[in-house]
């Protein structure tokens, strides 16, 4: 059985994830990174700054928003991706569609909880279908503007109590649309505010793709959201699959096989998989650096990151939830994070001392990251506690 040390999983890393090298255009690099994370809005263009040499806000926003060949989904754990507009039908048979039912079933429950209706199916049919009839004009429209025109969707319903900060009163329009859009029958639109921040608009699917897209049978769907992890990814373990997918071991091994997957061992006596031809070595690269967003795929592409992860961080570069941070890497291996000053001056804040040709490169870097953003200062949900903790003034 091939042997893949952790040696050869960061030059594969590397390369296919264009951190070595780059790529040569948006698409390229969402596609070699399967779907880029959105939760945070800042996070996808920071994606692609650190993947695509010369890359623009004005590339990055055409490609979602005028040729709309990259789109955003709710799938995989409930977070929202960026996906190729040609895995979407791949995502609405699978990943998607499994959040799309836990949020059918939250959002029943909350109707009947805040009394809005006693037939809570009923209701929900009923606003889905004012809410596609006023977005049959086109114009994409934020939550609120939808509430204006469909009344219903700013009926309010609980979640916890007052005194939390995350508890209190609110429009049920938020999980009406967010379901919705788990479903494919609405899509994120043109961000209403700046990049870098989340205002999101609404936009009917069939509108919006200009082209009706059929959705994939479930096993087909698991098994082509499996294929495009492995070609990123691979070598991973089951577990590393079932976390990222959000699936279970069952639909995981099921879509292995479908796939031909090939095992093979990896240091530390774990067993990993890779695509049937992915069985050839990979030379190692020259030594490289990288600052990558919060969230970003390369980070949160695994479970067990050992490989290029002191375990040692973890409770510095992630949060209590496993959201990471704003990272800084070194030739295959993450080595601390970064920041902004007032000034909005990228910063680097490292968790080792990784020596004077590294710490020049990752400065290198900082100053790229500076001139691109021209002023700009991200503000982050998913700060890491190493971030917080070295907030400069």
């Amino acid at each position: 059985m091939r042997h893949i040390d952790d040696s050869e999983r960061r030059a594969r890393l590397a390369r296919r994830h264009g951190l070595s090298g780059g790529h040569p255009d948006v698409v390229a690099a969402t596609r070699a990174m399967t779907v880029l994370h959105a939760t945070e809005a800042a996070t996808v263009h920071l994606a692609l700054w650190a993947r695509v040499p010369g890359v623009t806000v004005a590339d990055v926003d055409a490609a979602l928003y005028d040729d709309r060949v990259l789109v955003k989904q709710l799938a995989m754990r409930r977070t929202l991706f960026v996906f190729p507009r040609d895995l979407l039908p791949a995502a609405w048979g699978s990943a998607a569609a499994r959040v799309a039912a836990q949020q059918r079933t939250q959002l029943a429950k909350s109707v009947l909880g805040a009394g809005l209706a006693v037939d809570a199916d009923a209701w929900i049919a009923a606003v889905t279908a004012d809410v596609l009839a006023a977005m049959a004009d086109g114009v994409p429209r934020t939550t609120r503007e939808l509430r204006d025109l469909v009344p219903a969707l700013d009926g309010r319903f609980s979640i916890g109590t007052p005194e939390k900060k995350w508890g209190g009163e609110f429009p049920i329009g938020a999980w009406v649309m967010n379901t919705l859009g788990a479903e494919g029958r609405v899509l994120r639109g043109p961000n209403a505010g700046h990049w870098r921040l989340n205002k999101p608009t609404w936009v009917r699917s069939d509108l919006w793709l200009r082209e009706s897209e059929e959705t994939w049978p479930v096993e087909k769907a698991y098994a082509e959201l499996v294929r495009r992890w492995l070609a990123t990814f691979g070598p991973g373990t089951e577990t590393d699959i079932v976390w990222w997918l959000g699936a279970t071991k069952t639909i995981v091994r099921r879509a292995l096989a479908d796939v031909g997957a090939a095992e093979v061992t990896l240091d530390g006596g774990g067993t990993g998989w890779v695509l049937p031809d992915d069985l050839e070595p990979v030379p190692p690269v020259a030594p490289w650096a990288a600052l990558l967003p919060t969230l970003d795929p390369t980070v949160m592409g695994w479970k067990e990151r050992a490989f290029y992860l002191d375990p040692a961080d973890t409770p510095y570069l992630f949060d209590s939830n496993g959201n990471a941070g704003n990272t800084a890497w070194w030739d295959g291996r993450i080595v601390g994070c970064w920041v902004q000053d007032d000034d909005a001056v990228v910063r680097v804040v490292l968790r080792h001392d990784v020596g004077a040709e590294a710490t020049e490169a990752l400065e290198a870097e900082a100053e790229r990251l500076t001139r691109w953003l021209d002023g700009l200062r991200i503000v982050n949900v998913y700060a890491s506690p190493q971030m917080k903790g070295a907030r400069l003034g």
